[in-house]
């Protein structure tokens, strides 16, 4: 696939290159910090694939916009309130995992800008290979365990496996915010940055990759990604498969309660 044939197709993303080979991904919800929801859950696996299927791309960037990565809309949410059916629920786990699946399918070095808080769908920057975080940046999976959800969508699996079993089921369990210079400490972002110096620092780790051999970069990535999709082969779908049965549960346990 050639970049004229995707760049332009998605509306949560903006993508770029250079002439480097260094592809830029800039996630948005019209112009804004990207917004989850039903949009981006189904676009971002699409590009994802568009972006591995391209020979041309040496090294990606993914980063967020303004001063948030990815942040949750107002409002309450219609999966953890029971209002999913199975057939919404097949949907959303087949993309679910794809979204997944697809990220980690990118044959080169992908560098997370985490430009600000992540409070959903934070593997979307701890699974990429190189994770620099601006200093106001924080991680949290508010939208789960939290918000009446179960946390199936990889958070189950890549969480425990950065903080340790014990540490990851706390953060999932109580919600918790873990702000940059703790993330660092804790290994989960390489480096902490102003914010005006993210982006410049992400573009100088790129650049450099992006003169190396390209089949070292392919055969490294592919090394290093190898643990991931085998722990998420294990147990992704099965835990969103968990998230949609309890999911379709709170409305019957919300009236039973209030009956």
């Amino acid at each position: 696939m050639e970049l004229a044939e995707y760049k332009d197709r998605y509306r949560t993303a903006d993508v770029s290159r250079d002439d480097a080979g260094v592809l830029t991904i800039r996630m948005h919800s019209k112009g804004s910090a990207l917004q989850w929801g039903g949009l981006p859950h189904q676009e971002l696996p699409e590009l994802f694939n568009a972006v591995a299927s391209d020979r041309e791309n040496r090294v990606v960037v993914l980063t967020g916009t303004g001063d948030t990565f990815i942040e949750l809309p107002d409002g309450p949410n219609p999966l953890a309130e029971g209002r999913a059916n199975a057939t919404v629920w097949d949907r959303i786990i087949w993309e679910g995992n794809r979204l997944v699946d697809q990220l980690l399918a990118i044959e080169v070095p992908v560098i997370a800008a985490v430009n600000g808080p992540v409070t959903v769908h934070s593997e979307l920057a701890v699974l990429c290979d190189i994770v620099l975080a601006a200093e106001h940046t924080y991680f949290q999976d508010a939208p789960h365990f939290p918000g009446g959800l179960v946390p199936g969508d990889s958070m189950q699996v890549i969480w425990p496996l950065l903080l340790g079993p014990n540490r990851g089921r706390y953060f999932l369990l109580t919600g918790q915010q873990i702000h940059a210079d703790e993330a660092k400490d804790l290994g989960i972002v390489g480096e902490v940055l102003a914010a005006d110096r993210l982006l410049p620092r992400a573009y100088e780790l790129a650049a450099g990759l992006a003169t190396l051999n390209p089949i070292l970069l392919r055969n490294t990535r592919h090394a290093l990604v190898r643990p991931l999709r085998r722990a998420m082969a294990e147990d992704l779908h099965t835990g969103l498969a968990l998230e949609a049965i309890a999911s379709m549960s709170a409305r019957e346990w919300n009236r039973d309660r209030q009956g």
